[in-house]
């Protein structure tokens, strides 16, 4: 064991912590043993594609119909509760500790998966970051990555418009939103990439950046979120 765990343990046994749902005492984890089983683990059989609940896990009648520009969705929790409150604790919070737990439970996820080139964060618009001052899905992503052993990386793309918030549009208007928010700040050509977010609602965002993605030569985009939302 490194000095540094060595050290982190014996912090938690000095300084045990609370249950960030409940606040109940709960030693080293961030969770309770309660709180624990209560997450929403997204489960199969879900499409492939947009991680949407699917018949024995085929591709649903929608990414038949249109396909997006990503090419497969892995995530970690349902977007219910409490896994809603935990990613509002993180996102509007600043409880930036939880990027941690939502890190821990997406890299189980992904355990024994065939791993991208590197792993890029949802891009935050500089006026947003400088707002919120951190980015939620770029805390989250450098953990998966650490875990995962996969290089990390801000710089593949950038969000050059400052959009409108998502929540509450309606998908066309989203669409319209999210146009040419992105730009590739490199040649990706033969790259394969995937993208983690916190939370997957319609996937525009997602989508929108993997288009850009695949326009600057990317042969494969993954979507890796913390939270699908399954209802929209």
């Amino acid at each position: 064991m490194q000095l540094i765990d060595i050290c982190a343990n014996f912090k938690h046994i000095l300084l045990p912590q609370n249950c960030i749902l409940c606040g109940s005492v709960c030693g080293h984890r961030q969770l309770c043993t309660g709180c624990s089983q209560d997450l929403p683990l997204h489960h199969s059989p879900c499409c492939p594609v947009c991680a949407l609940p699917a018949t024995q896990g085929e591709v649903c009648g929608n990414c038949l119909k249109l396909p997006p520009r990503f090419d497969a969705t892995t995530a970690a929790l349902n977007f219910d509760f409490p896994a809603d409150a935990i990613v509002r604790a993180l996102k509007y919070q600043g409880q930036l500790e939880i990027a941690g737990l939502l890190a821990t439970i997406l890299a189980q996820r992904l355990a024994g998966c065939d791993k991208p080139d590197f792993i890029l964060p949802m891009p935050l618009h500089a006026t947003r970051l400088q707002q919120r001052g951190f980015n939620q899905a770029a805390e989250i992503a450098r953990r998966v990555a650490h875990r995962l052993a996969v290089p990390f990386t801000v710089n593949a793309a950038v969000r050059v418009r400052a959009t409108d918030p998502q929540a509450g549009l309606p998908l066309e208007q989203r669409r319209k939103n999210l146009r040419g928010a992105f730009a590739a700040a490199e040649d990706l050509s033969g790259k394969k990439i995937a993208v983690i977010d916190d939370v997957m609602t319609t996937g525009t965002s997602l989508n929108e950046l993997a288009k850009t993605l695949k326009a600057a030569g990317a042969v494969r985009v993954e979507c890796w979120v913390a939270a699908r939302t399954l209802k929209h």
